[in-house]
């Protein structure tokens, strides 16, 4: 069963293309790092999965759900730190398809935050600004919101980047636990390590498909090649995709 599926997907801004004519899924359950070299689309792709980036050719899929049955954890760069915000306030966010734009928590939902800062190991935390916290920090609160928003497709871009051992670790076993819920999990990463030891599947990218299907069989020297010299002869200010505009 396929829980997305891309077909002759495009995506880019002002109909330059930042990936090209994407075709592949991803199962039902199935855990993918999506790797490639700076500029090669890694997170452009997950803003289409979102639904934040229309395609400008092909269709992306959600066999049976919706955006709102996915959650989406962007960069920590595009996360605005210094917004008056408490912790639980931040965790609450996770509730955002039972409350509405302008809908009150519940006492239930208060709980059901402390109970997820709990599990990323922020207990006592709640009341605390988010200017407060250390990136480390941060990166457990926002993993305690998608604890929340308990979404059977999770998108994380960048997850573990800039944070310390521990914090990684922590998160990486909730991860791992998601995976054994049969979640569908597509995370944005760099280490390859990390990717070899934890993540079954790989999708590679280098504006376009270079390898797609079992880490092993992606996460060669002949495919890490293909994608640095694809990403370096590529052209930013290349013409609108042709196909695109049909």
């Amino acid at each position: 069963m396929n829980a997305i599926r891309l077909t002759d997907v495009t995506l880019g801004y002002d109909r330059h293309p930042a990936v090209h004519h994407i075709d592949g899924h991803f199962e039902d359950g199935s855990m993918t790092a999506v790797i490639g070299p700076n500029g090669a689309g890694k997170s452009t792709l997950l803003k289409g999965i979102m639904g934040l980036l229309p395609p400008l050719t092909g269709a992306i899929t959600l066999d049976g759900a919706t955006c709102g049955d996915i959650a989406y954890l962007p960069q920590q760069a595009d996360i605005d730190r210094e917004f008056p915000l408490s912790v639980l306030d931040v965790v609450l966010l996770g509730a955002w398809k039972w409350t509405g734009p302008f809908g009150g928590a519940t006492r239930a939902m208060r709980q059901q935050a402390e109970e997820a800062l709990r599990a990323v190991g922020l207990e006592g935390f709640g009341k605390r600004q988010i200017a407060a916290l250390s990136a480390g920090q941060r990166q457990r609160m926002l993993f305690a919101r998608l604890l929340l928003q308990d979404c059977r497709v999770i998108l994380l871009d960048e997850p573990f980047t800039a944070i310390d051992a521990r914090t990684t670790a922590d998160l990486l076993a909730l991860v791992n636990h998601w995976h054994e819920e049969r979640r569908t999990i597509i995370a944005v990463l760099h280490d390859f390590v990390q990717v070899r030891r934890n993540f079954p599947q790989t999708l590679l990218l280098a504006r376009e498909t270079i390898g797609w299907g079992a880490t092993a069989e992606v996460l060669t020297a002949e495919n890490l090649l293909a994608a640095q010299n694809m990403c370096e002869a590529g052209d930013d200010r290349a013409p609108p995709c042709r196909r695109s505009a049909s």
